[in-house]
């Protein structure tokens, strides 16, 4: 089989590596892919947002099935393009996509079908916005309706914060057009969790849950990127939460999307906080996360092309979903100063031994060498028998790896082990 994997970071090297473990696979292409998914994909310089380039490229090469993994595509209507052209994939279409791109609908649509969340406004007028935060209590969350690269959320911890995110938003432009409309959100407190999810649309297979480290610092200091390191499983996640989850949040959300028309089929993302009131939603992804994948399915046991196809299919009902009971640790190795400013253009030095452990987000190849070309530029990942093994193990393998101002966080995982200690 020949397959195409649009996008190009740490998700889309982890979804690669997986797919290439079924012996029908003969060719994966990469569009556009990075420097180190080229190990093990053909890449392809065409944009992860080019539509129209994709679609061609797909029929021209006779793609037998399509994995859109970013948010951005599947919004833009990818997954019903390369469809349109006869081409099947993993992924939802984009009326079923705007429960990540937009924000306010995935608000309204919680209220509307009781799913729990937190209590929220909504506004497109930023003096009206403004006004609202003089009797709004504090710490709240703004967020930009729109996509914007995991960085359209800002907890604002007093009231000139809150009213600085929503000016940079809604009258800065900051975020472009995705702050057109804003969301304030009540503040709420407990352990985060991030469950991903098979869906067809009828039955919802949750993968095995995660935690997601957001902060740039140690101690979850410093400001907010796309994640710095993950754990799976979430020691916070018990078999009595997550069938509360299933019953009061995953199943009425396919409900929800079935009734307003938009069918989701693909990877449906649930970002979780159990308050002391219960489990509730903090968000919607319309697709795998970045970097919880990386993750998640080094824990998959069974075969991720035959996973999605069901999905495709709309027989996962019929199509087991196994898991490792093991556990896994993710470190991010990051560019110094991301989330904001950093130089690029580093010589990466990876041990032979080290290399199937690393999931290249952000690097481009210079004849031989793999230079670093992002924020975030590997995931270090190792699955152990406990936790606290795959995290000694995962920061070892980050000990063989150098390059030029390579910076990441000395504490993953620590959360989680303290939980288990509890």
């Amino acid at each position: 089989m020949k397959l195409l994997v649009v996008g190009g970071g740490g998700r889309e090297h982890a979804i690669i590596r997986k797919l290439k473990e079924n012996p029908s696979v003969e060719t994966i292409y990469a569009l556009p892919g990075n420097g180190g998914i080229a190990k093990d994909a053909q890449c392809v310089p065409i944009s992860a947002t080019d539509i129209e380039g994709i679609t061609a490229f797909a029929k021209e090469h006779a793609i037998d099935y399509a994995v859109v993994a970013p948010d951005d595509p599947l919004v833009l209507g990818c997954v019903d393009e390369l469809e349109k052209a006869g081409i099947p994939c993993f992924g939802p279409e984009a009326k079923a996509a705007i429960i990540e791109g937009s924000k306010v609908f995935s608000k309204d649509l919680m209220k509307k079908y009781g799913i729990p969340t937190a209590a929220y406004e909504t506004f497109r007028d930023m003096d009206q916005a403004l006004a609202y935060l003089e009797t709004a209590p504090i710490p709240t969350v703004i967020k930009a309706d729109g996509l914007a690269l995991g960085k359209g959320v800002i907890i604002a911890q007093t009231l000139e914060e809150a009213k600085t995110a929503v000016k940079e938003m809604m009258q800065d432009k900051k975020f472009g057009k995705s702050g057109e409309q804003i969301v304030i959100e009540q503040f709420l407190t407990g352990p985060e969790v991030s469950v991903l999810s098979f869906t067809d649309g009828k039955t919802v297979v949750p993968m095995i849950s995660s935690m997601d480290h957001k902060r740039a610092g140690d101690h979850d200091t410093g400001l907010n990127t796309g994640g710095m390191g993950t754990i799976a499983p979430n020691p916070y996640y018990t078999e009595e939460i997550a069938k509360q989850c299933m019953e009061e949040i995953f199943l009425p959300t396919i409900h929800a999307m079935n009734q307003e028309g938009r069918t989701f089929k693909g990877c449906l993302y649930f970002g979780l906080m159990l308050t002391p009131d219960g489990p509730k939603v903090i968000e919607y992804n319309c697709r795998f996360g970045d970097p919880e994948t990386q993750v998640v399915l080094p824990l998959l046991e069974s075969d991720l092309l035959t996973v999605m196809r069901a999905v495709t299919n709309g027989t996962l009902a019929e199509t087991p979903v196994r898991f490792s009971h093991k556990h896994a640790c993710c470190v991010i190795m990051a560019s110094e100063g991301y989330p904001v400013s950093y130089e690029k253009g580093y010589e990466m030095q990876i041990p032979a031994e080290t290399e199937p452990y690393v999931y290249v987000a952000g690097a481009k190849l210079d004849g031989e060498k793999l230079l670093t070309n992002g924020g975030r530029v590997l995931g270090v990942t190792a699955v152990e028998d406990s936790l606290e093994e795959a995290i000694r193990s995962s920061y070892e393998k980050v000990g063989t790896i150098s390059f030029g101002n390579a910076y990441y966080r000395h504490d993953i995982g620590q959360r989680a082990l303290a939980a288990l200690k509890d």
